[in-house]
């Protein structure tokens, strides 16, 4: 059985990888200089260093082993979503299938284009990938809805595992309570 205390990172590059390309791998790699940041008590098991690193102009196959192997390690899933990542027609959809449908992982959905407290997340879901809309409408999916802010992007990882998923089901959001500690109105 692997050793689940990793969290998956989910983003659409648009077939990007060069920071400053206005895809979701800014916010990637924000959230990695913020782990990076000694300031701090967070950290962050990031499943995406606990495998080797596989190129994108790597064999379909082979990336399809190394993210499997990374959400088999997992505790749970950041998903950050932009205004493109519902366009992501290859691995964002697989692996959000992958993570609820075969590793039971909580998502953490953290919106880039909102700052503001998440009180209906269902006011975002023409931002939602297909694969992320129709679990929750079946309500396969367990998922806590979150502006892309250090805080409450730290709380999530900290808090939710496979082991101990939002309520809500699909639909999670934080108290106002929450959000009044973190300064988010």
């Amino acid at each position: 059985m692997a050793y689940r205390n990793g969290t998956y990172i989910a983003f659409h590059a648009d077939g990007n990888n060069i920071p400053g390309g206005k895809s979701d791998i800014d916010y990637y790699n924000m959230l990695c200089a913020w782990d990076a940041n000694k300031n701090h008590d967070f950290k962050l098991v990031n499943s995406h260093e606990k495998t080797s690193s596989v190129r994108d102009n790597s064999k379909k196959e082979t990336l399809r082993k190394s993210l499997l192997e990374r959400l088999r390690n997992s505790k749970n899933m950041v998903l950050i979503i932009g205004e493109t990542t519902r366009l992501d027609s290859d691995w964002v959809p697989f692996e959000i299938e992958k993570a609820i449908d075969e590793y039971g992982l909580p998502i953490i959905v953290a919106y880039t284009t909102y700052s503001g407290a998440i009180r209906k997340p269902d006011a975002f879901s023409e931002l939602w990938p297909s694969a992320l809309k129709k679990r929750i409408q079946n309500g396969s999916a367990s998922a806590i809805h979150i502006p892309f802010k250090q805080a409450p992007l730290f709380d999530a990882i900290d808090q939710f595992s496979h082991d101990k998923l939002p309520i809500g089901g699909g639909m999670g959001i934080y108290s106002n309570e929450a959000y009044r500690q973190w300064n988010i109105a």
